[in-house]
C-alpha cells in the first residue's frame, strides 16, 4: 500500500507540475498577445529614431511561425517605405518630435525610388526647422543615398564610405554544364531577353551589354545627382572614380578621406553622437545608457498614427516580389492570393479608385495574367486604375500594368523587359557518361517526353518554343491595346529590353513621372473626389497577431543582442559573400525548379535587397512540363 501511495502521489505531482506548466503557459501566450502591438503611450517625444536594421521594402514579407520557431532564427528586419515616409511626415508636423535620427549602423539597403521617397520626407523635416542626425560605422551606396539629406552626417572614426556604383559582375553557368554534362533547354523571344544567357554563354552577349551599360548609367546618374543636389559640397566623383587616390591623400585613413570629401559632417564615436543629441532634445533621465536622450521608437509612433481615414476610399494593391502563382505573399505576388483581394474589395468595399502598386521583376505568365483579369474587372465596373511603379515594374511587373488607365513611374524606376522565356534541363550526355542509356516503344512523337534522362525530341523543343512565342505575341497584343501602339511599334522597343523610368516615358512605356502619392491623387480626381477628400485603403495589409508576437520576439531580440555590432568598411565587403551565395542559389533553383513560362526580368539589377523567400509549387516540374505538352492545364510557374 504505501508503494501504491507514493505512486499515488508521483502521479499528481506530474498532474499538477503540467497544470502549472499549462497556466504559465497560457498567461504567457495572452501577455504576449496584450502588449504584441507597440503602445501610443510609450510615444515620448524628442527625437524620432529610425533604426533601420533591416531592408526598406514595397512590403514587408510575413514570417513563417514554424520555421522561425523551429529554427530559432530572426528574419531579417524588413521596414515598409509608405510607413516611414508617414512617420517622417507627422514628425514634420508634430510639436512634440523636435529631431530625427537615422540609425543606419546595419542598414542593408533598398531601391532607389524608396531612398528618393523617404529623402525627400528627410527634407520636409528640415524644412520644418528640425535637425536629422544619421550615424553609422560605415556607408554603401544606400547608406550614403538616405543620409545624405541628414543636416548631420556622422561616422565613426574607424568606418569609412565605399561608393561601388550599380554593376558588377554576373556568373555564367556554360562551362559548368558542359563539363556536368547537363544540356539547358532554352525557350525564348527577345534579342534583350539575357535572362537565359548564363545558361547559354560564358559571358554577356553585346546587346545585353549594350542594355546594362545604359540602364546602370541612367541609374547612376540619377543617383549622384540625388545626392549632389542633397550634399552640394560632396565630392562625389573623386571618391567613386579615382578612389585609390582619394584614400591615398589622407594617408589611408578613410574616415579622414570620408570628412574630408564632404560625404560626412563629423567623426565621432556612438556616445559622442548621443551627446549631441543630448543637447538638441534633451535627456532621458530614465535611461540606463550612457548620455541616453528623450526618443520615440518607429513602431509606438506608427502605432499612435492610426491608419488612414475620412473621405472616400480609394484601393491599392500592391504587386511586390516575384509574381508566382497561388497564394504566395505578402512579400512576394502570389496570382490567386492578389486576385482573391481584389475580387473581395470589388464585392465588398465601396471603392472609387483603385492604384496598382508595382514593384516586381515579373515571374509566371500564369499569374500575371490572373492578376490582370482581376484588375480588368474593377475596369469593367467604370472604376479609374492608376499603376504606380516603384523601384522594378519590368516583364511581368509591366504585363499586370497593362489595364492602367495611367501609368506613373520615376526616373529611377527599372520597367519594359517586355518578353518571353523558359529554361528546363536534361541530362542524356550525364547519364551516357555513367553508362545510363535508354529504349523503348513509342506510339507518337510525345510518347515519353518530356524525357529528362533520354532526352527532349525535337516535337518536344517545338511546342514549347511555339508556347513561349504564343506568349509573347500575347504580351505584345496587351502593351499594344493598352498603350495605343502598333504591334510592330511594342515590338521595336520590347524584345526583352530594359528601360530605366526616363527612357521608358520618352517611349510611351510611361504616362507621367510621379510617386504612389501622385498616383492616387490621379486617380482621385478622376472618380470625382475631392481634393483631401480621399484615403488610402490597402488590400490584404493586416498584420496578424502570431506575425506581430514573432516580430517584437525574434527581430527584436536580434536587434537588442546586435547593438553597437556596427558594419564598418570591411564587413560591408564581406557582405557581398551573402549576396553571391543567394544569387548562385536562385540561379541554380531557376534551371533545376522546371518552371513554366516566365515573364521575368532576371536581368534587372537587383541591389541590395532581402531576398525573396521562395514560394512552394503546387506541383512538381515533371508535371507542369506534361501539362504543357499533354494539354490539360496552361503552363505555368510558382
Amino acid at each position: 500500500m504505501r508503494f501504491a501511495g507514493r505512486v499515488w502521489r508521483l502521479l499528481v505531482g506530474i498532474k499538477d507540475g503540467l497544470v502549472l506548466v499549462f497556466m504559465l503557459g497560457f498567461f504567457g501566450l495572452l501577455f504576449a498577445i496584450l502588449t504584441a502591438r507597440p503602445s501610443p503611450a510609450e510615444v515620448r517625444g524628442g527625437a524620432l529614431v529610425l533604426s533601420l536594421d533591416g531592408y526598406i521594402v514595397e512590403e514587408a514579407q510575413a514570417i513563417d511561425p514554424f520555421q522561425a520557431l523551429l529554427t530559432g532564427e530572426a528574419p531579417v528586419a524588413e521596414y515598409q517605405a509608405r510607413d516611414l515616409v508617414r512617420a517622417l511626415d507627422a514628425a514634420a508636423t508634430d510639436s512634440r518630435i523636435t529631431a530625427v535620427v537615422l540609425d543606419l549602423d546595419r542598414f542593408l539597403g533598398g531601391g532607389q525610388v524608396h531612398l528618393g521617397a523617404i529623402g525627400a520626407a528627410l527634407d520636409r523635416v528640415r524644412a520644418a526647422k528640425k535637425p536629422v542626425l544619421a550615424f553609422a560605422t560605415a556607408y554603401a551606396n544606400d547608406g550614403l543615398r538616405l543620409a545624405a539629406h541628414a543636416s548631420e552626417i556622422w561616422m565613426d572614426p574607424l568606418g569609412g564610405v565605399l561608393l561601388a556604383g550599380p554593376g558588377g559582375n554576373q556568373l555564367f553557368y556554360k562551362g559548368l554544364l558542359d563539363q556536368l554534362k547537363v544540356t539547358a533547354h532554352v525557350y525564348r523571344v527577345g534579342t534583350f531577353k539575357s535572362a537565359v544567357e548564363p545558361f547559354l554563354l560564358t559571358g554577356m552577349s553585346p546587346e545585353a551589354r549594350e542594355n546594362a551599360t545604359a540602364l546602370y548609367g541612367a541609374l547612376w546618374g540619377e543617383w549622384q545627382a540625388a545626392v549632389a543636389k542633397a550634399r552640394p559640397r560632396a565630392n562625389i566623383r573623386l571618391a567613386a572614380n579615382d578612389p585609390v587616390r582619394w584614400v591615398a591623400d589622407s594617408g589611408g585613413d578613410l574616415g579622414q578621406a570620408a570628412l574630408r570629401a564632404g560625404l560626412v559632417d563629423k567623426l565621432g564615436s556612438r556616445a559622442a553622437f548621443d551627446a549631441r543629441l543630448v543637447k538638441l532634445v534633451g535627456a532621458d533621465a530614465w535611461s540606463d545608457r550612457v548620455n541616453g536622450y528623450t526618443e520615440t521608437e518607429l513602431g509606438p509612433w506608427l502605432e499612435q498614427l492610426g491608419t488612414p481615414s475620412g473621405g472616400a476610399a480609394i484601393g491599392v494593391v500592391t504587386v511586390a516580389g516575384e509574381i508566382v502563382d497561388g497564394e504566395a505573399g505578402p512579400g512576394s505576388a502570389g496570382g490567386a492570393r492578389i486576385a482573391a483581394l481584389l475580387d473581395d474589395a470589388l464585392a465588398n468595399a465601396d471603392l472609387k479608385a483603385l492604384v496598382v502598386r508595382v514593384d516586381s521583376p515579373g515571374g509566371s505568365v500564369l499569374a500575371s495574367e490572373e492578376i490582370r483579369r482581376a484588375i480588368l474587372r474593377h475596369k469593367t465596373k467604370g472604376i479609374p486604375i492608376a499603376v504606380s511603379m516603384a523601384n522594378v515594374a519590368a516583364s511581368g511587373g509591366y504585363w499586370v500594368a497593362t489595364p492602367a488607365n495611367r501609368i506613373f513611374a520615376e526616373p529611377d524606376t527599372i520597367t519594359g523587359s517586355i518578353g518571353i522565356f523558359g529554361v528546363l534541363p536534361s541530362f542524356e550526355n550525364a547519364a551516357a557518361a555513367w553508362g545510363v542509356t535508354v529504349d523503348g516503344v513509342k506510339t507518337t512523337p510525345l510518347a515519353g517526353q518530356p524525357d529528362f534522362i533520354g532526352g527532349f525530341t525535337p516535337e518536344v523543343d517545338a511546342i514549347i518554343q511555339g508556347q513561349v512565342e504564343s506568349g509573347y505575341r500575347s504580351f505584345l497584343a496587351r502593351v499594344s491595346q493598352a498603350r495605343r501602339m502598333s504591334p510592330a511599334a511594342v515590338d521595336r522597343i520590347a524584345q526583352g529590353r530594359v528601360w530605366d523610368g526616363g527612357a521608358a516615358r520618352q517611349i510611351g512605356l510611361v504616362d507621367q513621372y510621379g510617386g504612389l502619392e501622385d498616383a492616387l491623387a490621379w486617380a482621385a480626381g478622376k472618380a470625382g473626389v475631392a481634393k483631401s477628400g480621399w484615403h488610402p485603403v490597402y488590400l490584404g495589409a493586416q498584420t496578424t497577431t502570431y506575425d506581430t508576437i514573432l516580430r517584437r520576439w525574434l527581430v527584436e531580440d536580434a536587434e537588442a543582442g546586435a547593438a553597437g555590432g556596427g558594419r564598418d568598411v570591411m564587413a560591408l565587403v564581406a557582405a557581398q559573400q551573402a549576396a553571391l551565395a543567394h544569387r548562385l542559389q536562385r540561379d541554380i533553383q531557376r534551371l533545376l525548379s522546371g518552371t513554366g513560362m516566365q515573364a521575368y526580368c532576371l536581368e534587372c539589377p537587383a541591389g541590395e535587397a532581402a531576398p525573396a523567400r521562395p514560394a512552394k509549387p503546387e506541383t512538381g516540374w515533371l508535371g507542369r512540363l506534361a501539362a504543357l505538352v499533354t494539354g490539360w492545364s496552361p503552363l505555368g510557374a510558382s
